[in-house]
Parts: C-alpha cells; structure tokens; sequence
C-alpha cells in the first residue's frame, strides 16, 4: 500500500476578481506586482530591465505549468528503496509527455520566449518542447495611431496538433499582434491545440475584449491588468463590472499606467 495523501491534490492560483470570464487570470502575487512596479519606473534601465522580465517570466511559466499541463499519477523510487521496499513515493506529477510550442513575437517577446523554453525543457521531455519565432509589428498612420500589424516573417517549426500553445508578450495593448500571431497558428491545417495561452505582463479592458471577439478559446495569464485612462468612477468598480467604460490605452495605444516601449528598453533600441 501507499500513502494516497498526493494522488488528488489541487494547485490554486493567487488571481485577482473580476469579471472578464473564466479563460483570464490576473495574477495577485505581491512578489511579481512589487517587481513589475521596479520595471515601470523611468530610473529602471539595463541590466537591471532584463534581469526583472526574466525574474517575473520565470515565475508565470511555472504557474502556467502547474495550473495548465495535464498531472499524471507515478511512483517514484527514493533512495531509501535499497533500505526498505516502503522507500517508494507516489502521487501526482507533471505528464513529462505533453507536447508544448512557445511563440517568439519578436522583438519584445523574444526574452519571454527563450524563459518560457528554457524553463519547460527542464520541467518535461525536452523532445517534446518548441520555440517558434514570429516577426511582426505595428502599423502606425501619419499621427501615430496604430491602425494594423505587419508580420514580415516566420520561422514555425511544426504542427500544433494535440500541443499547449504559450505566447509569451510583454505588453497585451491593443491585441492585435497577438490576434495575429493566434490566427497564424490557428490557420494551420487540422490543427488542433489542446491549449492556447497568453502570457502577458500587463494587459488592457481593451486586449482582453479584443482576444474574446477574435479568439475566445484563448486562456490569458497577465501580471497586471491597467485600465489607467478610465473615468474616475470606473476606479470604485470591480475590474471588468463596467467593461465597455474601461481605458487602458492612450491616442497611440500605449498602456497607461504601463511601462513604455519595453521593446525599445530591453533591446536598447530605440526605433
């Protein structure tokens, strides 16, 4: 017999309330909010930038991991087996056999990207983990305005099928990149992903309803969610009770509060 006190546990994500339906978990870590507050402020610059990406990426990877890859229950032989036959620990585990795909949106997903890879192929079968690499950006008018995506090129390694798809992006804006980047794989012939998620470090009202018209099946893990430009009655309501009121993007569709152009900051490449 063994002990069966790890066979049905649960993992629980620190998330806050809100009202913008189940597939969107806004994380209530006091460790990732302190830290992405450090990123945000103006003095914050390399190194210092890319050490606090890799810091927070690190920690909603993992919590990906724990709340979205499929567990399956396995014994384990300790040490302790040559010394007794109850030397043997079984329960839950990570299935080292799901299939996962990261997506590099480059340019500032391409730091997320490399983590969520690194940190997968050490947590399951790292023949069964994928970076692909997406080149795109945004398409302004003559007053600045975002008004599409370009997507110059890709370098996609394979099917998607029966695989959890992450795209790790920074800044979840507009969310017409990541619509972008979701289609590309969707359109992908008999696809068909067991999971796809969005990491972000903060997100908008507005990229949140823009992911639900364009991909609702998509699961979105953010930091932090800024609704900075809203009216101030809006600030006394529960995140998402008043959707269609909440502003989180300026006349450029930068977020605000937000962080700037984190692209330009982490590549110290200000074009």
């Amino acid at each position: 017999m063994r002990d069966k006190a790890y066979h049905s546990y649960e993992y629980h994500l620190p998330e806050l309330t809100h009202h913008y339906g189940e597939q969107v978990h806004l994380m209530a870590d006091p460790i990732l909010i302190s830290q992405l507050a450090k990123l945000c402020k103006p003095a914050t610059m390399q190194p210092e930038v890319t050490n606090l990406v890799r810091d927070i990426y690190h920690s909603l990877v993992r919590a990906v991991i724990a709340n979205e890859l499929p567990l399956e229950n396995v014994e384990i032989r300790t040490r302790m087996f040559n010394a007794t036959p109850n030397g043997v620990w079984s329960g839950l585990l990570i299935d080292r056999t799901t299939k996962v795909v990261t997506v590099d949106i480059a340019r500032a997903g391409t730091l997320p990207s490399q983590i969520a890879f690194e940190t997968l192929t050490r947590m399951v079968n790292p023949d069964v983990v994928r970076q692909d690499h997406i080149y795109m950006n945004r398409v302004t008018d003559e007053n600045g305005e975002v008004i599409g995506t370009s997507l110059s090129g890709s370098k996609i390694g394979g099917s998607i099928d029966q695989a959890i798809v992450l795209f790790p992006d920074p800044m979840g804006a507009t969310g017409g990149s990541m619509s972008r980047a979701i289609e590309l794989y969707k359109n992908q012939e008999k696809a068909k992903p067991l999971k796809l998620i969005s990491l972000n470090l903060i997100v908008t009202p507005e990229y949140l309803k823009r992911l639900r018209e364009d991909h609702p099946e998509v699961i979105v893990y953010a930091a932090r969610l800024d609704r900075g430009l809203s009216e101030p009655h809006i600030f006394e309501t529960e995140l998402g009770a008043c959707w269609d009121e909440e502003k989180g993007l300026n006349e450029r569709q930068y977020i605000v509060p937000g962080a700037g152009g984190l692209g330009e900051i982490l590549n110290n490449s200000y074009v």
